[in-house]
C-alpha cells in the first residue's frame, strides 16, 4: 500500500474539506471531485515535493511576464519572483500516512480504453474528438475528470493513482471518502524545509 503525503490546513492536514465550502455544483473545483456531491476527496502525493508543487503552483509568475522578459534584449539576469504569502506557511501542516485499499491507475493502458468507451457521450458533448492520457492532464473541463472519479468510485475503488501535470516524475493520489489511512503523522512546515525550498526554486517563488 502506498505511503502518501499531504499538505492541508491546520490543525489536521487529513481533514476533508467542509461541505460548506463546496461550490454550487457541490464540488470543490478540483480534478477528481465527485460531480454528484456525494463523497469528498483528499489529494496526496507519493513525494513530499509533489505536495509543494500542487499547492504552490498558483503563486507562479504569470506567463505574460516571462514572455515580456524573453522579448527584452540582453542577459536574463533578473526574473521577478512570485510571492507566497507568509500566511500560507503559518496556516498549513504536512502529513504522511499509508493508504489502504484498491486504487485505479487511470493513465494505464488497460484503463484508458475502458474510460474512452464509458465517457464517449460526454466527450462528444464537449467537443473532444478522442480520449487518451493527455486528456486526463488537462485543466478543464473539470466535469470530464470528475466523471472519471465517479466511474471509479462506483466500481468500488478507494481512489485514483495519477501523474502530476507539473511533472510525470510526481505520482499523485485521489483518496475517496472515507480514506483508510494508517500510521498518520503530521508536522508544521518549517521555512527551511528542503522540499519547500526546492519547490520555491523550481517555480521562481519566494516567501513573503
Amino acid at each position: 500500500m502506498p505511503i502518501v503525503h499531504r499538505i492541508g490546513r491546520r490543525p489536521d492536514p487529513w481533514q476533508y474539506p467542509d461541505w460548506s465550502r463546496a461550490n454550487q455544483d457541490r464540488t470543490f473545483g478540483n480534478r477528481f471531485d465527485d460531480p454528484n456531491g456525494e463523497y469528498r476527496v483528499l489529494y496526496a502525493s507519493s513525494m513530499r515535493l509533489g505536495c509543494f508543487f500542487e499547492t504552490l503552483a498558483r503563486y507562479r509568475p504569470d506567463l505574460e511576464l516571462y514572455a515580456e522578459l524573453r522579448g527584452i534584449a540582453g542577459d536574463e539576469d533578473f526574473v521577478p519572483m512570485g510571492i507566497v504569502p507568509r500566511e500560507w506557511l503559518d496556516n498549513r501542516m504536512i502529513g504522511s500516512a499509508q493508504a489502504q485499499g484498491r486504487f485505479a491507475d487511470v493513465g494505464a493502458s488497460d484503463w484508458l480504453p475502458r474510460l474512452r468507451r464509458m465517457l464517449a457521450p460526454l466527450l462528444i458533448r464537449h467537443g473532444i474528438p478522442d480520449f487518451d492520457a493527455s486528456i486526463l492532464q488537462r485543466s478543464g473541463p473539470r466535469v470530464l475528470t470528475q466523471s472519471v472519479s465517479d466511474l471509479i468510485y462506483r466500481e468500488g475503488f478507494n481512489g485514483i493513482r495519477y501523474l502530476s501535470k507539473y511533472g510525470h516524475d510526481i505520482e499523485n493520489w485521489a483518496l475517496f471518502e472515507p480514506a483508510d489511512l494508517t500510521g498518520r503523522l503530521q508536522n508544521s512546515i518549517r521555512p527551511d524545509d528542503p522540499d519547500l525550498l526546492e519547490a520555491l526554486r523550481i517555480f521562481d517563488l519566494a516567501m513573503g
